[in-house]
């Protein structure tokens, strides 16, 4: 398990929070990145902000435009955009559950574990989990995280669960502007009969570990026999130290929570009750500044 949590809170159902954190699922270590440096003095390229016709610039002087018209700016500065960030949320609130099939795969962003946070959630988290394992169904909720808020699902995998960041649906083309000019002709039956046929005698289990990259591979058989070499060049490079805050939560007791909301008469009544009060900041929007820039030819 990974040692620091990407995010720690609190998954809410009704009268039932489940403290919980969260995990990346996925990582780059198959990449194999590269840095420019200057062979002469085996030094690592650096990068200078200028301006044509004035050169390096302070960074205190720089700022972030927006192209809104062609060569029209609005420039806003880095206090105007942290004004606008959402705090990050402790709670993820299930609002709504769906058919497992029903989110279409190119909504899908990005996948993180889900464990619970102490041996106390360890009951709630597992009951949650086998209800939607039963029924079927995945909870949707939104959640925000390092100033963006996230359309989420929630589902079981194993022991655990899955949280996967969902894409906002302007943010996804629509299939119909790339499928159109494809013809709807019915397939010839013999045909369809042989490339079933094939689908079949190759059909088997999925299993990612069969699957390599072989680019990947080759470049990292090339670097190690590079690095063998006496000719190799010894780089000095920069450590970035990277912190995250963690923060604590309650559980409320799962059987008592579950009794209550079955004693009440409806359910909406028991939606108003268990409504967390969450403080919020109030942001004072900072009138954005517009300039006009000319794109000089």
């Amino acid at each position: 398990m990974a040692a620091r949590a990407y995010w720690q809170g609190q998954i809410r159902l009704a009268l039932v929070s489940i403290p919980v954190e969260i995990y990346t699922a996925t990582k780059s270590g198959a990449q194999v990145a590269f840095h420019q440096i200057h062979e002469p003095s085996g030094k690592r390229i650096k990068y200078e902000k200028t301006v044509p016709g004035i050169g390096e610039v302070d960074p205190d002087e720089i700022v972030k435009g927006f192209e809104f018209e062609k060569g029209e700016y609005v420039l806003l500065d880095q206090d105007e955009i942290d004004a606008v960030k959402l705090e990050s949320k402790k709670t993820l609130e299930l609002t709504q559950f769906v058919d497992m099939d029903e989110i279409d795969v190119l909504y899908y962003e990005r996948p993180y574990f889900v464990v619970p946070a102490d041996d106390l959630a360890e009951e709630a988290f597992i009951v949650l989990r086998e209800a939607l394992r039963r029924s079927k169904k995945v909870g949707i909720g939104q959640l925000a995280m390092r100033g963006r808020e996230y359309v989420v699902s929630l589902k079981p995998c194993g022991r655990g669960m899955v949280l996967e960041t969902l894409r906002y649906a302007a943010e996804v083309n629509r299939a119909q502007g790339y499928f159109r000019d494809i013809p709807d002709d019915e397939p010839d039956e013999d045909l369809l009969d042989l490339a079933t046929t094939l689908i079949d005698k190759k059909s088997a289990k999925f299993d990612p570990a069969k699957f390599h990259d072989h680019y990947v591979d080759a470049l990292k058989d090339l670097i190690a026999r590079k690095a063998k070499q006496k000719s190799r060049r010894k780089i000095i490079e920069d450590k970035d130290d990277e912190g995250t805050g963690r923060s604590g939560s309650n559980v409320i007791d799962l059987m008592a929570a579950l009794k209550k909301s079955i004693e009440k008469p409806t359910a909406k009544p028991a939606q108003k009750e268990s409504v967390t009060t969450t403080k919020k900041t109030a942001h004072k929007k900072a009138p954005a500044r517009a300039a006009a820039a000319k794109k000089r030819a």
